[in-house]
């Protein structure tokens, strides 16, 4: 359950930026995915969709750019590139 914990760091990083910036709902989240993160953008889709329900990222869109640059410094990680915001009202 390697990418479970992938997702769960990611959705701890999400709901920080959500407090931090004081909203209720994050709307959209953009990733990438390094060459060598070992999981497919579909595969990914389907874990952040289980990892996200009851967050504030729940039923965000996601937009994910996959990486073929094996030699990128960052090619085996997954990173959060930018949230969209639903501020409170």
């Amino acid at each position: 359950m390697h990418e479970m914990s992938l997702i769960n760091d990611l959705v701890e990083k999400i709901e920080r930026i959500a407090r931090e910036q004081n909203v209720r709902r994050i709307v959209k989240a953009k990733v990438w995915l390094g060459a060598l993160s070992h999981i497919s953008a579909d595969h990914f889709r389907e874990h952040f969709e289980q990892g996200t329900r009851g967050t504030v990222a729940q039923d965000a869109q996601l937009d994910v750019d996959v990486s073929d640059n094996i030699d990128d410094p960052h090619a085996q990680d997954i990173l959060l590139i930018s949230v969209d915001c639903q501020a409170d009202e």
